[in-house]
């Protein structure tokens, strides 16, 4: 089956890293469109999958934009639609990874008479999105798709709830190789040099936006043992610059500069936490997924994650892990001071995490998810 993937984005997000495990066994007979230049272009060709840049402007709509706005791009997507089009009937299967490329891809899939796959990597609510592109969302996936995969049962439960067909949603659970997340001695010692030695080193892997509620570990982090120490992961991606700014204010107001490490894009991800005692996940909202719970468990690492959407899927409280309620710094920093002083408690609930996450997220055992689902529909 030759494959035509379409992803708006060209930075590498929790989406972007799942489409290029979809698309590794079909690389040979498949090709990834991009609407955006960028890293996530270098890191498709370093795992020889084609890819091809096909706009030249970034598409002015957002997740929160109205009918007005939507309206107005159209003039700027006609000549992407036709590109795509054009490509599309070289393939078999449109498949769109995000939002944008579901509206592309309807088009493409309507025009080339393709059949379209849309992989909801969303909780589709007004918590995130505006009226109009909610109900663009359902109706063209209700009208266009033959297959929507959604990444976990509170995404699905979403789609069906804002409207969408359930007899076209499936679930499949993002996939994760394992070996990855092996790392060594070495690797560990590498990571001395930002001076976390002798510390309880809570790690926060996103990015920097208010519904990923860095503000709330720096709360709950005011609250914890001086040898508490936090290092963020990640930077502004969508023009969320200002948060970045409130972030460090709040580390000055409340006198943490020694024990907040702000650390930007890594791609060292496996290797930092490593060197994490605990790993923390605040959003605010609902998560359609959680991909970073994932990769701390797959780490050996305990975890505390906000009780909603997707993340009640991944963490049994007390057995894989800790839940707590969204938005509360001093029910998180409980949740870390148990973590700092139950040190056997913690480490049994860790490797119950790593054998439960190698068990349920294997790559190989993912794919052959997807490759079933395509073949019976298809």
């Amino acid at each position: 089956m030759r494959i035509f993937f379409l992803d708006q984005s060209g930075k590498p997000g929790g989406a972007e890293l799942c489409l290029i495990d979809i698309a590794k066994p079909y690389s040979h007979r498949a090709l990834v469109g991009l609407f955006a230049d960028g890293q996530f272009k270098d890191l498709l060709q370093q795992n020889h999958i084609p890819v091809e840049v096909l706009a030249t402007q970034t598409i002015q709509v957002r997740k929160e934009s109205s009918l007005a706005q939507g309206l107005k791009s159209l003039k700027q997507l006609a000549p992407l639609i036709t590109k795509v089009i054009k490509k599309a009937r070289e393939y078999d299967l449109i498949y769109a990874n995000t939002q944008k490329a579901l509206v592309v891809g309807a088009f493409a899939s309507f025009f080339s008479r393709r059949p379209l796959v849309y992989h909801l990597h969303d909780i589709l609510s007004t918590e995130h999105f505006s009226q109009t592109n909610l109900r663009i969302a359902i109706n063209l996936a209700n009208r266009c798709a033959s297959l929507v995969i959604a990444n976990s049962q509170a995404s699905k439960t979403a789609f069906i709830q804002a409207g969408g067909r359930s007899d076209i949603v499936e679930v499949v659970y993002n996939g994760f190789d394992p070996k990855i997340y092996q790392t060594d001695e070495s690797d560990i010692n590498q990571l001395q040099q930002l001076g976390l030695q002798g510390k309880f080193v809570v790690g926060h892997f996103s990015r920097l936006a208010p519904w990923k509620g860095q503000h709330i570990l720096i709360d709950a982090l005011a609250k914890c043992p001086p040898e508490v120490t936090v290092i963020l992961v990640g930077d502004a991606l969508f023009g969320e610059q200002d948060y970045v700014k409130q972030l460090h204010q709040q580390v000055a107001d409340l006198g943490l500069e020694n024990r907040v490490k702000f650390l930007g894009f890594r791609s060292d991800i496996p290797q930092l936490m490593a060197a994490c005692n605990l790993v923390a996940h605040t959003s605010t909202s609902p998560e359609p997924f959680g991909r970073v719970i994932v990769e701390a468990m797959l780490c050996g690492k305990p975890v505390v994650a906000a009780k909603a959407g997707g993340v009640m899927e991944l963490v049994e409280h007390g057995l894989n892990g800790f839940l707590v309620a969204p938005g509360e710094p001093q029910e998180l920093a409980q949740v870390i001071i148990t973590c700092l002083q139950e040190t056997e408690i913690t480490a049994t609930i860790a490797n119950n995490a790593r054998t439960t996450a190698s068990r349920r997220f294997d790559v190989a055992t993912i794919n052959q998810q997807i490759a079933q689902l395509l073949s019976h529909r298809f």
